[in-house]
């Protein structure tokens, strides 16, 4: 058979937090081509995207490792994340999500043989933030970045827009709607902290996590559209 015939096989990427919204467009997107494929961990059963074409384990957090190291993906994603209002006002409950989960997941990759990794925190992490929510991404980023990845990309969103599934967040859902009209008034400055789209966000996540170039990449709002404009370039557009 000829090169131009054979069946492309496409790269299994490992994936955490695909119930989140980030998570389930990266099932979405991944599903409409032969470019990756997203093998999913997750401590319970996933209601899964219309059409997805994912393979997904179901496993206590401590057995991840195990997961990640039987179908060895090229790269992890990790989309882990929970609220101030599902931690139940909790400073240990969130930490335990966003920190020690997301760092445990890490260095478990890394043990079973996964030497790149996509880290999703949030615009304005800085581990010396006053604010609860911005020091835990940042030390979160710090004890991520000393795991020993060969190539580590973090990206920082600023507020992501799309549909969340059983997920409310009055805040966020006002803050979506009126963002069209606060974003053009943000000095360019903080133009970090500008919406950005859910889709927009996977679509750089999936380009970035085929890159094999070594290093530590740090990428705001700006350099995921470049990343979601050579994904888009190797897959196509975005599905519905």
């Amino acid at each position: 058979m000829s090169d131009a015939h054979k069946e492309k096989t496409p790269v299994r990427l490992g994936l955490v937090g695909a119930t989140g919204l980030i998570g389930r467009r990266l099932i979405t997107l991944s599903s409409a081509g032969e470019e990756a494929r997203i093998v999913g961990i997750a401590r319970r059963e996933v209601d899964l995207p219309k059409g997805a074409r994912v393979e997904m384990f179901v496993a206590e957090p401590e057995k991840w490792g195990e997961v990640m190291e039987a179908v060895r993906p090229q790269a992890l994603i990790c989309a882990l994340g929970t609220t101030w209002k599902k931690a139940g006002r909790d400073e240990a409950a969130f930490r335990a999500v966003d920190h020690d989960l997301v760092v445990s997941t890490a260095i478990a990759a890394k043990q079973s043989g996964i030497t790149n990794m996509v880290l999703v925190t949030a615009a304005g992490a800085d581990a010396q933030s006053k604010s609860l929510y911005m020091r835990v991404k940042g030390e979160v980023e710090r004890a991520v970045s000393n795991v020993g990845f060969k190539r580590l990309d973090i990206l920082r969103p600023g507020l992501l827009k799309g549909p969340r599934q059983n997920d409310l967040r009055p805040i966020e859902a006002i803050a979506q709607v009126v963002s069209p009209l606060v974003d053009p008034l943000i000095p360019a400055k903080w133009d970090m902290y500008r919406s950005v789209d859910a889709d927009l966000v996977a679509e750089a996540i999936l380009g970035l996590a085929l890159r094999k170039a070594a290093g530590r990449f740090t990428h705001d709002n700006e350099a995921m559209k470049r990343a979601a404009r050579e994904w888009r370039t190797k897959a196509g557009p975005a599905p519905e």
